[in-house]
């Protein structure tokens, strides 16, 4: 597939990598020359420097060619001229990245017929509801749903007193029955693998539970957890990530406060959020966190559009006593630091724009894509289609990549853990939880 992306930022080259490594023919494109060149040094990916917006640019990108088109800037308004200007082949679908609150309020709804956009996509609000999904655990470093709620990837770090501890998981899976849950990964001196039963689970593993949802609590216990009950949350940060975040906290009647630095920023805030307490100050410092109760709060998420100010005000909250931290990454090479100096779960715009993307550009059988923000490894949702060939056939006698496991099949309101006899069904939403070398194999298996 041919794919043309405007935007080389880090939603854009992180978007560029994925469907690079998935062999498609990608060209970027972009204004900024010099983040082009390290695209370009970086990514097997062809550039076109110039304004996405602009016709001639895109002709010279390849545009007429393409299949799919991702207009991915920082700029809502950029996105959406040049998907109107991109005049490609009858099937070209166009992509567009719009963040703006303002775009998505009733009355004011964006149509996006009106642009030629086939789906527009938000990154910022898909953060938030991911963010919010995970605050709802505060043990989870990685939480993702599925099956319409009724299973979830949950990540947990492993406490040292937790009862799966120096054990294997087969003598865990014999203790526990028939409990619908699966160690699918197990991330330990950052390297992740897809344990089997013969491995063991060591104090400190970032362990990857699926499971179906009424068994998370148990998966918490197993794992050296106490439940969570999500009253207080201290947002710093005046982005859109920080406005979408305090709206879901509010609505569920959560306690919210929200720190603001820019002072006409903390006044729209306040004008839009009223069951939230804004606060015009700065988020790093230690001395008004504390003052305002930093330390008795159940979650700290800082969503800055600064990585730095971000990492600060965490350590700062974490050392006060916040419950949880989550803190918002930009930049990918200070995703590994987050966890070095001790906070709970880092989240990224990018990964969540390419999750939405990706499930979009695969399309056919996927309904779902979540993506671990560590690896890079994935969570891939599939409706078995009437007439897929592996229909009736037993998962022992796939032909399954390394690296990739079927971690669970949902039939109707039944959530199994599958064994090597059991086969899927029509209508089955089977998920399959896979590295990156396995992605591209175990999605063959369910798209042919």
């Amino acid at each position: 597939m041919r794919v043309v992306i405007v935007g080389a930022g880090e939603v854009g080259y992180h978007v560029a990598e994925r469907l690079a490594r998935e062999q498609h023919d990608v060209t970027v494109v972009d204004v900024d020359a010099d983040r082009l060149d390290y695209v370009q040094s970086h990514l097997d990916v062809a550039v076109t420097t110039g304004s996405g917006a602009s016709p001639a640019v895109l002709e010279r990108a390849g545009v007429r060619e393409a299949d799919l088109f991702l207009a991915v800037t920082s700029i809502d308004e950029v996105n959406l001229v040049a998907c109107a200007a991109a005049d490609g082949k009858g099937e070209l679908v166009k992509v567009a990245r719009v963040s703006n609150p303002d775009f998505f309020a009733e009355g004011n709804r964006l149509e996006p017929a009106r642009f030629r956009v086939h789906l527009m996509i938000n990154p910022e609000r898909e953060l938030a509801l991911e963010t919010f999904r995970l605050l709802q655990s505060t043990a989870a470093i990685d939480l993702a749903e599925f099956a319409g709620g009724a299973v979830q990837l949950i990540g947990l770090k492993v406490l040292p007193d937790a009862a799966v501890t120096d054990r294997t998981l087969a003598a865990m899976g014999e203790d526990l029955g028939p409990i619908p849950m699966l160690t699918v990964a197990i991330e330990r001196d950052g390297t992740t693998t897809v344990p089997t039963g013969a491995s063991v689970v060591e104090a400190g593993d970032h362990v990857y539970v699926v499971a179906a949802t009424d068994a998370i609590p148990r998966v918490l216990e197993l794992c050296g957890h106490e439940p969570s009950d999500l009253k207080r949350v201290m947002i710093a940060g005046a982005s859109y990530e920080a406005f979408y975040l305090a709206q879901l906290l509010t609505r569920h009647r959560i306690q919210t406060t929200l720190v603001v630095k820019e002072r006409e920023r903390a006044q729209q805030f306040a004008e839009k959020l009223d069951r939230a307490l804004v606060l015009n100050a700065d988020a790093t410092d230690v001395e008004l966190l504390e003052l305002e109760g930093v330390g008795g709060v159940d979650a700290f998420v800082a969503f800055t559009d600064d990585d730095e100010s971000n990492i600060l005000s965490s350590i700062a909250a974490k050392h006060a006593g916040a419950k949880q931290v989550v803190t918002l990454i930009n930049r990918t090479s200070y995703v590994a630091l987050v966890r070095r100096i001790g906070l709970d779960a880092a989240v990224s715009p990018r990964i969540s724009a390419a999750n939405a993307i990706l499930q979009y550009v695969r399309r056919g059988s996927v309904v779902r894509v979540a993506t671990l923000r560590d690896s890079d490894a994935e969570a891939i949702s599939f409706q078995v289609p009437a007439g897929s060939p592996v229909i009736g056939i037993p998962l022992a006698e796939f032909d399954f990549p390394e690296g990739a496991i079927v971690a669970t099949i949902v039939r109707g309101r039944r959530v199994i853990v599958p064994r090597g006899r059991d086969a899927v069904q029509v209508g089955d939403s089977v998920i399959v939880f896979a590295l990156p070398e396995a992605i591209e194999r175990a999605v063959a298996i369910f798209s042919e």
